[in-house]
């Protein structure tokens, strides 16, 4: 499907100008935005996965939320529609295609197309749900439930790659707290850790434990 599709009923004018847009790819490990930053434009993503975090004073970092296809960047659209600039950072986790439309004519398509602007605040508001559930789920979770699903879903096969400082960002909690976690899962017989690595020995218990 052409991307422009995705965005909704545009009209004429609108698609005419987000066709005249190229497509960019980005390599894995590429820094998009920094703290302090100012939106330059409104990224589409088409293919891959971003990642923004936050850090805080005593450099402890958490991940704020993911970019896949079809969702938007919630500090971005804040940044294009309230001129605030960034607070957190983002890269690229894998390699991604990307095309992104200039502030100035999202600006212009924001009051122009009644279609676009629907487009826009849609996915903001999905984006700010999901924030929501982070937060709930890390003022209120249990930090083994959490623990659990990041495992699961970050397996590929039963091996996890992230260092437990990744890992702990993941899940909003401090890598003292995810390393005696991993020692208490090690003991039920549920991983095995080595350096860089979480290997995972009875999946059907982590799914149960991420349940709780």
């Amino acid at each position: 499907m052409n991307w422009i599709s995705q965005l909704g009923n545009l009209n004429a004018a609108t698609r005419a100008e987000l066709s005249s847009l190229h497509r960019r790819t980005l390599p894995r490990g590429i820094d998009l935005f920094a703290p302090g930053d100012r939106a330059q434009g409104y990224p589409v993503l088409l293919s891959g996965r971003v990642e923004v975090f936050l850090t805080g004073p005593n450099g402890r970092e958490i991940l704020l939320y993911a970019v896949e296809p079809g969702q938007s960047c919630v500090q971005t659209t804040l940044g294009l529609l309230g001129d605030e600039a960034y607070t957190g950072a983002a890269a690229t986790v894998v390699e991604c295609e990307t095309v992104v439309i200039p502030k100035a004519m999202f600006l212009r398509l924001m009051d122009a197309d009644a279609a676009f602007r629907g487009y826009v605040l849609r996915s903001f508001g999905q984006r700010m749900a999901d924030l929501t559930r982070l937060l709930e789920s890390v003022a209120f979770g249990r930090v083994d439930a959490r623990l659990a699903t990041v495992l699961l879903d970050l397996a590929d096969g039963h091996v996890v790659r992230a260092t437990q400082s990744e890992i702990a960002a993941r899940i909003g909690s401090a890598r003292e707290v995810v390393s005696r976690k991993l020692d208490a899962f090690a003991k039920s017989g549920w991983v095995t850790t080595e350096r860089g690595e979480v290997h995972l020995r009875d999946p059907d218990a982590l799914r149960r434990a991420a349940a709780n």
